[in-house]
């Protein structure tokens, strides 16, 4: 198997009410690799909320007390720590300047996944997108009408890890696949049959879609996986991939 990882270069700037399926389909064609069957598209959550005008100007966030608090504990904006208070659930974790928490999404990350980085405007801020799954739906949709192309979508994120450093790409919104490959019951080189191996193929596709999409660069937002196959999926959402608080092994 042969696997390729293309950067979508010559992307603009997003703003709100772009239709990212044009624009990705647009720049495919341009940079001539346009869109086939079968190919996995990553796009960066920010890009994402951008369209959807899920963005937030800070000098417009009156932090409460408890946010000023926070703010004066870990040394983070008071309006900046408010909006993540608003986007969590609860708290997990708040010391040495980290404020980990459980997102209305159900994910387990720093500040709630809201983001500074590749938003136009100082104060400016990017939430996750409110419904990262059904945004990707809507994407494979519209590439599909657009193209007659069957496609899968990743939204991705960068997460730090429990005992690891270093962030990774992870997805936080799929379409069109199973987002982990069961692999019970298989055989391994020797014989041995596989009692416990699930492989989160959504996170290792948009891990490597991080090797060219990067994080200091505004033109590269996306990027085209072609080559790996993938289990098709209509009904797959990311919450197939998010463990159980009550089995969650470092809370």
């Amino acid at each position: 198997m042969v696997v390729q990882v293309t950067a979508l270069a010559g992307m603009p700037i997003i703003k709100k009410g772009d239709k990212l399926s044009k624009l990705i389909c647009g720049a495919a064609e341009r940079q001539n690799t346009p869109i086939q069957d079968g190919d996995i598209i990553v796009i960066t959550h920010v890009v994402v909320s951008r369209a959807e005008g899920n963005t937030v100007n800070l000098n417009m966030v009156k932090p409460s007390q408890f946010a000023q608090k926070v703010g004066e504990r870990s040394d983070k904006d008071p309006a900046l720590v408010e909006v993540v208070l608003r986007e969590a659930e609860r708290i997990i974790r708040m010391s040495n300047g980290a404020l980990i928490t459980l997102t209305k999404h159900g994910f387990i990350c720093a500040n709630s996944g809201v983001d500074k980085s590749n938003v136009p405007g100082e104060r400016n801020v990017a939430l996750l997108p409110e419904d990262a799954d059904k945004s990707a739906r809507r994407i494979r949709e519209e590439i599909k009408r657009q193209t007659g192309k069957k496609v899968a979508i990743i939204i991705s994120d960068t997460h730090g890890r429990p005992l690891r450093d270093g962030e990774i790409n992870i997805a936080i919104g799929v379409a069109g696949f199973a987002p982990i490959r069961d692999r019970r019951g298989e055989k391994d080189l020797f014989g041995y049959i596989l009692k416990a191996k699930r492989t989160a193929v959504a996170d290792e596709l948009a891990s490597a879609a991080e090797l060219v999409i990067g994080q200091t660069n505004e033109s590269v937002p996306v990027a085209i996986i072609r080559g790996y196959n993938y289990q098709e999926s209509e009904e797959a959402t990311v919450k197939d991939m998010i463990r159980p608080l009550e089995q969650e092994l470092f809370l």
